[in-house]
């Protein structure tokens, strides 16, 4: 079974080699046929702490470190710094 890879942004990087990762899905809504956005947080593995708040990053499942996170960060784009 493949695994599930995911894509969100970096909201939180204060724990060591771990990032909160916010993930975004669009649905229709089935009554009023409206776009809905939900997001939800995912804690992720970031062994050398690259990545910190803002970045686009994506994740990927594996097996648990701990008891919130299931998760490790594949690849990433660092944000954009305005010169």
């Amino acid at each position: 079974m493949p695994k599930r890879t995911l894509q969100g942004v970096v909201v939180s990087d204060k724990q060591d080699k771990t990032v909160v990762v916010r993930v975004e899905r669009r649905f229709t809504h089935p009554t009023m046929k409206k776009t809905i956005r939900r997001s939800k947080k995912y804690h992720a593995h970031d062994e050398g702490n690259t990545y910190s708040v803002g970045d686009l990053v994506w994740i990927e499942e594996r097996r648990p470190l701990s008891k919130l996170k299931c998760w490790e960060v594949i690849r990433g784009e660092k944000k954009q710094t305005v010169q």
